[in-house]
C-alpha cells in the first residue's frame, strides 16, 4: 500500500509537485464563509413540523432537479449515534498508519480496505489529499467481521450507525419513488442491495490553494448519504460555479448519483461536487452509497419515457457502468459519453 497522507503530511510546509493541480482546476483562495448565492436545500422531514408528506415529496423533487443535492434534518437517525460513528471515525484514522493498514487487511476479497488518494493510485497523474476506509455493510453478519476492530467500538457504533442510515436512505429513496410516480418499492431489492461505507480523512494540507481532496465528479450511485460533521470542504458545482455546501449539525448531506440520473431519465440530476482542504484542521467524513447489484440493469425506467421523452441513456449492466466509471477516473464528460443512447 502507498504511504498515506495523514502519516507525512504534517512535517510538510509545501506540497509535493504530484499534488499540485493545474490552474484550470486547483480550488485558488477558498472562502469558507456564508455564501449568500449556495442556497442548499434544507428539508425537513418530519411531517409534523412540515405539513405533510406530499409537501416534503415536492421539496425533494425540486432540490433534486435543481441543484442535485438538500440536506435533511429531523430524519429520525439520533444525534448521540452521529456523534458517536463521527468521534470512532476520527480516532480510526488518527492511529498510527501501520495499526491502520492492519486492521483493513483481514479481508481475502479485499472489500474492507485503505488506501490513498485514489483506487488508481498506481496510474494517475495527480493525487488527491486523502486517506479511505471504505467497506460493504449488508448484511451486516457477512461483513462486519472483516471491519476495523480497533478502535474498539468501531464494529458496534459503525454498525448501528449503518444500519440507521439504511433505513433513512430507503425512506428518501421511496419518497423520490413516489415524486416520479414510479411503483411503490421500486428502489428496493437489487437497485439498493449493495450499501457501501466509505470514511475519508482530509489532513490539513499546507497549501489548499493547490490541492485537492477529491476532483469534479458525479457519485455512482443511486443516492449517497453524507455526514460531514462540523467542518467545510463539499462543494457543489452549480450553474459553473462552486458553491459551499454548508455544515449543518446533525444533518445528512443526501447526493442523488449518475444512476438516479439515469433511472429518472434525466429528471433528477446528479449532483456534481468536489471536496478542498484547508489549512488549519483535518476533516474526516462518513458516507453511505446505495449501490445496485453488480448484476442489475441500469436504465431509464420506462414509465418515464414516451414519443415525447425518449430514452436519454442506453441499459448498461452496473458493474460494467462501475468498471468504466473507475477506470476513466469518475471523468463526468467521458461517463456521459458511456452512457448516451446516441454515442
Amino acid at each position: 500500500m502507498e504511504k498515506l497522507v495523514s502519516g507525512w503530511s504534517t512535517s510538510r510546509t509545501t506540497l509535493p509537485e504530484s499534488y499540485i493541480f493545474p490552474l484550470e482546476t486547483r480550488p485558488g483562495e477558498l472562502h469558507f464563509g456564508p455564501d449568500g448565492n449556495s442556497n442548499i436545500p434544507v428539508i425537513d422531514l418530519d411531517e409534523d413540523h412540515n405539513h405533510d408528506q406530499t409537501s416534503i415529496i415536492q421539496q425533494i423533487i425540486k432540490a433534486g432537479q435543481e441543484y442535485g443535492i438538500f440536506q435533511v434534518v429531523n430524519h429520525g437517525v439520533s444525534e448521540e449515534l452521529m456523534d458517536e460513528t463521527m468521534k470512532v471515525t476520527k480516532e480510526f484514522h488518527e492511529m498510527p498508519d501501520i495499526d491502520k493498514a492492519r486492521e483493513c487487511s483481514k479481508d481475502p476479497k479485499m472489500r474492507c480496505r485503505l488506501y490513498t488518494s485514489s483506487e488508481n493510485y498506481s496510474t494517475e497523474q495527480l493525487h488527491y489529499w486523502r486517506d479511505a476506509l471504505v467497506h460493504p455493510c449488508h448484511p451486516l453478519e457477512e461483513h462486519m467481521q472483516f471491519w476495523p476492530e480497533n478502535p474498539t467500538q468501531y464494529r458496534e457504533i459503525v454498525g448501528k450507525y449503518t444500519e440507521e442510515v439504511r433505513k433513512l436512505a430507503s425512506k428518501i429513496l421511496e419518497l423520490i419513488s413516489q415524486g416520479l410516480r414510479v411503483k411503490p418499492g421500486y428502489f428496493s431489492g437489487e437497485l439498493s442491495e449493495n450499501p457501501i461505507v466509505l470514511v475519508n480523512h482530509y489532513p490539513a494540507c499546507p497549501e489548499p490553494g493547490l490541492a485537492l481532496g477529491i476532483a469534479k465528479h458525479c457519485d455512482p450511485s443511486v443516492i449517497t448519504i453524507l455526514l460531514q460533521g462540523d467542518v467545510p470542504g463539499l462543494q457543489l458545482c452549480k450553474d459553473g460555479k462552486w458553491v459551499v455546501v454548508p455544515p449543518l449539525s446533525h444533518a445528512f448531506v443526501v447526493n442523488i448519483g449518475y444512476v438516479l440520473q439515469v433511472m429518472s431519465n434525466g429528471k433528477l440530476k446528479g449532483a456534481e461536487h468536489r471536496v478542498v482542504t484547508n489549512s488549519s484542521v483535518a476533516r474526516t467524513t462518513t458516507s453511505l452509497f446505495i449501490y445496485p447489484s453488480n448484476d442489475s440493469i441500469i436504465k431509464p425506467e420506462t414509465t418515464l419515457t414516451d414519443a415525447c421523452n425518449p430514452p436519454l441513456y442506453r441499459a448498461v449492466q452496473y458493474k460494467d457502468f462501475r468498471s468504466y466509471y473507475i477506470s476513466n477516473a469518475a471523468d463526468a464528460e467521458k461517463v456521459h459519453e458511456f452512457m448516451d443512447r446516441h454515442t
